[in-house]
């Protein structure tokens, strides 16, 4: 029976001598291939229509986002940081007078020296190495016993056996940084109680400030206003031109007197307080114009180490710069005398004078009385005028040192 007529579903016996071929798998094989094929034909087809259209270098640019704005806090100068609480002040050269103490200080010392506000806390650091300016803080109240001479008027100050003068220790520290530098000294101190204790209750310690001889309690108000930080000197009463009217009081330096009277009577005043730095004229005009005369005083002041402050009541007194430079004393004359007259604007006004002698020639020096006026418009204008850019200074600093030139 043949195929066609076999029944279906019905499994026939293979007819003999018949192969049985297995069914191929070449077909599921090449269409993958085939695939692949095209798909790279096209791939290349593509680059190639690309390269051809883009003959030239392409740069491929990305760009990132740009960073938002971030905002920053503007700072702003703190007034009070211009003028920091401390000063450190290293060794300044000029601020010693370079001789070695005769046994070397076994480590620096450090000076702190007090302001009024508006001005910095000044820490001094020394070459212990070299004579220093001023004492330590917890000291400034005591006399340096070996700077002291016992005479048949008292305790007089004298250079120590080690070089050291009077006037290097008792003087107030300086910055010697340059700049604007202005001095007052307010004189007649101790006369009045009430009117010392003001004085040193307001005035700030940049204040130099001069005992009269005559007054009450030196040695108490010596003591106070050394440990506020105050550079002390000591009035000696000189016979003005028109003495015995105006009497400066007594003990008195005059021209008739003998010159060992009058150094008895240098002596006396200086002999009344310790711990200053040197001496300073009430009035005077006569005596200091006598250039014999003031060779003595000079003598004796260079001899003890102690400078000499012409509060400039008396005009330039003839020659008593040059006396000074040769006798070795530290010397400073006042530019201008503050109260002479008995009004705040007036006295204001010689203020702002001193700061635009100090604006043109780096220094300045005024002189006033411990009048109650005088006394609140000092204070007033000392804390703004350090706020301004002013150094408020003691007299020693702007004294003309021959031996610190040296």
């Amino acid at each position: 029976m043949d195929d066609l007529n076999a029944p279906l579903g019905k499994n026939l016996p293979p007819k003999k001598g018949a192969t049985k071929t297995p069914p191929s798998r070449s077909g599921s094989k090449a269409f993958p291939v085939l695939l692949g094929a095209i798909f790279l034909g096209v791939l290349a087809l593509n680059i190639y229509t690309f390269l051809e259209q883009n003959k030239d270098t392409q740069t491929l640019v990305v760009r990132l986002p740009e960073p938002e704005p971030v905002e920053v806090a503007e700072e702003k100068a703190d007034p009070q940081a211009q003028k920091p609480d401390v000063e450190v002040v290293y060794g300044q050269p000029d601020a010693n007078i370079g001789q070695e103490p005769a046994a070397p200080v076994a480590a620096e010392r450090e000076t702190i020296t007090e302001v009024s506000p508006g001005g910095p806390r000044i820490i001094t650091i020394r070459d212990p190495q070299v004579t220093e300016i001023g004492q330590p803080e917890g000291e400034r109240h005591l006399p340096v016993q070996n700077a002291l001479e016992d005479t048949s008027a008292g305790k007089l100050p004298q250079r120590t056996d080690d070089g050291r003068r009077p006037v290097d220790i008792y003087a107030r520290p300086w910055s010697n940084a340059g700049g604007k530098r202005i001095a007052i000294v307010i004189g007649g101190l101790g006369l009045s109680q009430t009117g010392t204790q003001r004085a040193l209750d307001q005035l700030p310690p940049e204040i130099t400030l001069a005992f009269a001889p005559t007054g009450n309690s030196l040695d108490r108000w010596m003591r106070v206003a050394r440990k506020k930080g105050h550079e002390l000197l000591m009035q000696v009463p000189m016979e003005p031109f028109n003495y015995p009217q105006v009497n400066p009081g007594p003990r008195t330096l005059r021209l008739a007197s003998s010159p060992e009277t009058n150094l008895e009577n240098l002596q006396w005043a200086m002999a009344r307080m310790t711990n200053y730095s040197g001496i300073t004229n009430y009035l005077g005009a006569r005596f200091m114009n006598d250039q014999q005369s003031m060779e003595k005083v000079m003598e004796e002041l260079g001899e003890r180490g102690l400078l000499f402050f012409n509060d400039g009541s008396s005009g330039t007194a003839g020659n008593l710069a040059a006396d000074a430079a040769r006798e070795r004393v530290p010397y400073a004359s006042g530019n201008l005398i503050i109260d002479g007259s008995n009004s705040p604007d007036a006295i204001r006004a010689k203020l702002k004078a001193l700061e635009s002698l100090a604006e043109a020639r780096g220094s300045a020096i005024g002189s006033g009385s411990a009048l109650e006026l005088t006394v609140k418009t000092v204070a007033e204008w000392a804390n703004q005028a350090k706020k301004n850019g002013f150094e408020i200074v003691g007299i020693a600093a702007l004294t003309n040192d021959p031996e610190r030139q040296r």
